[in-house]
């Protein structure tokens, strides 16, 4: 069988499962008389045998002849995309985006695309990003037609991204498509053509036209892909990652024959790969703690100091990159608890190493716990991850000294309940038995209490009750009845 007769094969089987939803749906179009095609990754995926639950579809139909067949057809439907040509519909498990044939480009100072209505499907392959997303099948025909004008299913059989006309033409037209080529290669384990890689390295200060917003869209799906190191390397390499992330090429620290240190951007790769690898301890893949590997060492170049003699030193690189971090994040407009936590995470990275080999108190564990809070099991393997040593015998004396902490932490945790570390008494009996109502006094004593607290581990109410009275005594306030 002839490979596009084998990919078309393919595709049509992969839509078996989804025959009653797409038959439908076709269905529908044919008999108000439009065409309708699967059009790009679904066919793809279906190509590839991994087709999921959303489908896009490209139409001749208008937005708005769109939007009455779907309001027949689907479940719920969406109009928010009707400006862009794009009207989205769900029928039981499957979500779909039928959009209306287009091409568009932007202009060289907008953010966002001028879309123009187009009238057939071979115009609106051709302005698609690259070829392996350029393909379709007709559903509106006596028999499903598969259409692949620009050869897709040879470059998937390679395993290349190509685009359909000029690289730069398709990226002058939407320039978020550069970053979308680190993402493909990393999702799909892809190399890319040499022509792509010259045009973004000419075009990569295109890419500020376009929002913060779908710049993080498209890092956050490269760093969730199978391997992100791939897209990671395309996007320093060409200058990409300069205007939107660029600590990450600037870790790429001069060395030189008298200063040596490890090389810091290709430890970072490999931190990002061994915490992937660790991620079943969190449940599954995690953009947290993928984030939090990619920039627990940013704060080295700002840090990086020659010692007199030979070596470099970056004292306090981890509380200067939480900063950096925050910023970053900030401007790529992530949402506040992914950046609190990745910064909390870079903050930390380095406490362990303080543990040396067993010497912590158990108040200096309470305190890594209470750190760390609900990121405990994160920083297990951010901490872990971090070990890049190609010593086997000192990787091993690291693993083994880190997994003795993690055994104190379950030890006291399950002496002490730890995941609710608190006071041996609330703030409502502070107030009563100091006499005082609230105020910022409360506040102090309840400080007071937890790093007792910290400290000695649980002190029960009656030892609490009477150290919070010396306390008071010491502060001169309050009533501090018995």
């Amino acid at each position: 069988m002839a490979p596009r007769e084998l990919a078309a094969h393919l595709a049509l089987t992969a839509l078996d499962e989804r025959s009653p939803v797409i038959a439908t749906l076709a269905a529908a179009y044919k008999a108000a008389g439009f065409k309708l095609a699967l059009v790009g990754g679904p066919v793809r995926d279906a190509i590839l045998g991994r087709l999921g639950n959303d489908l896009d579809f490209t139409t001749d139909a208008h937005p708005d002849d769109s939007a009455k067949i779907l309001k027949k057809w689907g479940d719920a439907i969406w109009e928010t995309g009707a400006a862009f040509g794009t009207v989205a519909a769900k029928k039981g498990d499957s979500t779909v985006e039928v959009t209306t044939y287009r091409s568009e480009t932007y202009d060289p100072e907008s953010r966002n695309p001028d879309v123009d209505f187009g009238n057939s499907i071979e115009g609106d392959l051709a302005r698609r990003d690259f070829t392996i997303n350029a393909m379709a099948l007709e559903l509106t025909g006596d028999a499903p037609v598969f259409i692949d004008l620009f050869d897709g299913v040879s470059d998937l059989a390679k395993k290349i991204l190509r685009t359909p006309g000029s690289a730069t033409s398709s990226f002058s037209d939407d320039p978020l498509r550069m970053m979308r080529a680190a993402r493909f290669m990393s999702q799909l384990e892809f190399t890319v053509d040499p022509e792509i890689v010259s045009a973004i390295n000419e075009m990569s200060g295109r890419l500020t036209i376009i929002s913060a917003e779908r710049i993080r869209d498209e890092l956050t799906k490269t760093l969730m892909s199978k391997n992100p190191r791939l897209g990671l390397i395309l996007l320093v390499e060409t200058g990409l990652a300069q205007i939107f992330l660029p600590e990450l090429p600037q870790l790429k620290l001069e060395i030189d024959e008298h200063h040596h240190h490890k090389d810091v951007y290709e430890h970072t790769l490999t931190v990002l790969d061994q915490a992937m690898k660790l991620e079943v301890r969190l449940g599954g893949p995690n953009l947290t703690i993928r984030l939090a590997a990619l920039l627990h060492d940013i704060g080295k170049p700002r840090t990086r100091e020659l010692i007199p003699g030979g070596g470099v030193s970056f004292h306090h690189h981890e509380v200067v990159g939480a900063k950096m971090s925050s910023k970053r994040l900030k401007e790529l407009r992530f949402d506040k608890k992914t950046i609190d936590d990745v910064s909390q995470l870079v903050f930390l990275h380095l406490r362990f190493h303080g543990y040396g080999t067993g010497e912590w108190t158990d108040s200096a564990v309470r305190r890594y716990i209470r750190d760390a809070g609900e990121l405990l099991e994160h920083l297990h393997v951010l901490t872990r991850a971090d070990c890049t040593t190609r010593n086997q015998r000192k990787a091993d004396q690291l693993a083994a000294t880190y997994d003795s902490l993690e055994e104190r932490i379950i030890s006291l945790k399950a002496q002490e309940e730890l995941d609710l570390i608190r006071p041996d008494l609330d703030g409502s009996q502070i107030m009563e038995i100091l006499g005082i109502k609230p105020s910022h006094m409360v506040g102090q004593a309840y400080d007071f209490l937890l790093e007792l607290r910290m400290e000695h581990g649980p002190l029960g109410e009656e030892k609490a009750k009477e150290e919070l009275l010396n306390w008071a005594r010491d502060k001169e306030f309050g009533s501090t009845k018995k």
